[in-house]
This record gives C-alpha cells, structure tokens and sequence, in this order.
C-alpha cells in the first residue's frame, strides 16, 4: 500500500497511527511523500477535506517540530488552490519556537505565490512592518520566487522595507533583489522601480550586487556581467556602483 493510501484510510477513520511517523519520519523524502499526498487528497477527495483539515490542525499542535513542519508543508499544497483555508498554518507558523516550521512557511510562500498569488502576496504584506525582524526577513525571502517571473507584482512590497534598520532584513532584501534582477526580463524592470526609491545607498548596494550576480550565476543569468553593467550605467549615468 502506498503512503497515500495509508493516509487516505486513517482520514476515514480518524485514526493516525501510520500517518503521523509518516510525518514525523526523520527521513525528508517520507516527510514530502506525505505532505504532497495530503495535497492530492485535498485536490481528488472532496468528502476527505474537513478530515485532512482536522488531521492538520492536530499536527500543527504537536510538540515534535517534524509534525509542525510537514502540516505547514501540507498546507502550503492546499493553499495552491484554497489560501483562505490553510492561511493560519502560516500565521502560526511564522512564530514557531523551531526554525524548521518556519522555514516550511517560507517555502510555502514560494510554492504558493508562484501560482496562487493574489491571496499570498495580501497575506505577506500585512507582516512587511512588522516588529519582529526575523518575520519581515522571512517575508523578503518567502515572495522572492513569484518576483523572478512576475517582478512587477513583488517589487512594490520590497519596496516598502528599502528603510528597514535590521541588517538582516537589508541584506535579505539586497539579495533578494539580486536574484530577480538576474532572470530572463527582469533586469530592466527591476532597474526601473528602484528609480522612485528614496534610499539612494540601499540602490547602490542592489546595482553592485546585481553586477555580481551576473558572475556568480552566469552560467544561468539571461544576460552576460557586461551587459548588465551596460544597462546599469544608461539608467544610473550618475550612481555607477
């Protein structure tokens, strides 16, 4: 029997004595196994949805932060289609005590934003100020990935931490900015925006690193370091990194 169907099975009977080590396994492949089986069943089995929300919700209260991380994770797979149900995995997780949680928020972010955006990128903006660095930091870096395709869309809320004091949260928006900026039409948009931003030194940071992206990953970059550095300099003749 496979992983999913085990799962499939305790839902209907609201048991999780396979279920659970599943998710908790100290193995991530069987951890993924089954965070993206809870998916299929959400997206295949309506009649199961209440019981894989309840099975969630159990997890997600859980001591074990393996439990905690692998219930986010599944979420983040519900919440490619249906955000609205699953956002509070994320409000709560963002907080948790372990950094493995959070970082599963993180990258439910991603794989949501990427083709779910609108209810995520309303989500995220609601913590960019907020007092804890670590959260603002953790939202930079979570809607990077819908940038590198979709830049207009992230580029206003990345905008909003150009201010931010915590080095952390600067250095994650500078890298961040990078990495959109080194993708296939992205450059000029990315150069573009950073127009209107009131921190001049914060826009010099992003140019240098932007330049040394385009080294870093120039096996992947959609322009060469030299072209790059060309269209830099036609749109800041007078802040040349």
């Amino acid at each position: 029997m496979t992983i999913q169907k085990h799962i499939a099975d305790e839902l209907v009977e609201g048991v999780y004595e396979k279920s659970l080590p599943y998710f908790a396994d100290k193995d991530t492949y069987i951890r993924k196994s089954a965070y993206l089986s809870v998916g299929e069943l959400y997206a295949t089995r309506t009649d199961l949805r209440p019981a894989i929300l309840r099975m969630l919700n159990i997890f997600l209260a859980d001591p074990d932060f393996k439990l905690r991380q692998t219930a986010i994770n599944a979420a983040g797979e519900i919440g490619k289609r249906d955000f609205d149900t699953v956002r509070h995995f994320f409000d709560k997780g963002l907080f948790d005590p372990h950094h493995s949680p959070r970082n599963a928020v993180i990258g439910s972010i991603k794989k949501m934003g990427e083709v779910n955006p609108r209810p995520v990128l309303m989500w995220a903006k609601e913590y960019l100020h907020h007092q804890n660095k670590e959260i603002r930091r953790e939202i930079c870096h979570g809607i990077e990935l819908r940038g590198r395709k979709h830049p207009e869309e992230i580029l206003p809320l990345l905008r909003e931490l150009q201010h931010d004091r915590t080095a952390r949260v600067r250095n994650t928006l500078v890298h961040v900015l990078g990495q959109i900026a080194y993708k296939k039409n992205c450059l000029l948009k990315v150069l573009l925006h950073l127009k209107d931003w009131e921190n001049h030194q914060l826009v010099k940071d992003v140019l240098k690193e932007i330049i040394d992206v385009h080294s870093r990953y120039r096996n992947f970059a959609a322009l060469t370091q030299h072209e790059a550095i060309t269209l830099i300099e036609a749109h800041y003749p007078d802040r040349r990194p």
